[in-house]
């Protein structure tokens, strides 16, 4: 990924944030058929390992996890909030008329070494920490809980996913939120989007 510089983001807390606020990660794999890229939602255990762990689950009729080799490279891309930032948007565009179209985007770029993990109690662990993660973030009152399934049904459908684990070994981020611009073009870019509804991407651009 080309990362000029000024959009590169390199603070850890920042990029595990991305991560952990934008879960469903790209994977990227070399098979025998070339590169396929599956969407999974992924947990980020940055204490395991020298750069940390992802972990998740596939589907058992996925091929990925037959395809792809114990300690295989992999790519996972976890794409946070973009939007198009037109030049109108910019106070100096109406001055100079030296502005032109661009998107700005944050993006994590996660490298690593891929582990198949075809074991229940590793996927009954993963499915319940993902489970507990994301239910607490939409419906804390009422939760749904692995428990609230019957036994043997939550048994029938950990048999059809297969675990998978990466060994992070380099991350890249890029946060490109108009750091190359002036202040006032920056904020005013910012506060386009968030009337727009845009109110993610436009906070980061207000603390870039």
């Amino acid at each position: 990924m080309y990362v000029p510089p000024h959009f590169a983001e390199e603070r850890p807390d920042a990029l595990r944030r991305l991560i952990e606020h934008n879960p469903l990660g790209a994977l990227v794999a070399n098979g025998p058929n070339g590169l396929d890229a599956n969407h999974v939602p992924f947990e980020f255990d940055a204490a395991s390992g020298e750069r940390g762990t992802l972990r998740a689950h596939v589907a058992r009729a996925n091929p990925v996890w037959q395809e792809a080799r114990d300690a295989d490279e992999v790519l996972v891309i976890f794409r946070a909030a973009g939007a198009y930032i037109s030049p109108n948007w910019y106070p100096s565009k109406h001055e100079l008329h030296k502005q032109v179209p661009t998107w700005n985007y944050q993006v994590v770029h996660v490298h690593g070494r891929i582990r198949i993990r075809d074991d229940e109690k590793y996927v009954r662990g993963v499915v319940a920490r993902l489970t507990r993660t994301h239910e607490g973030r939409t419906n804390a009152a009422g939760a749904w809980r692995m428990a609230d399934a019957p036994a043997d049904y939550i048994d029938a459908m950990l048999k059809l996913i297969v675990g998978i684990e990466v060994e992070i070994t380099r991350i890249v981020g890029k946060s490109k939120l108009s750091q190359n611009k002036e202040e006032r073009d920056r904020l005013g870019a910012a506060e386009a989007l968030a009337q727009r509804g845009e109110q993610t991407l436009a906070d980061a651009m207000r603390r870039p």
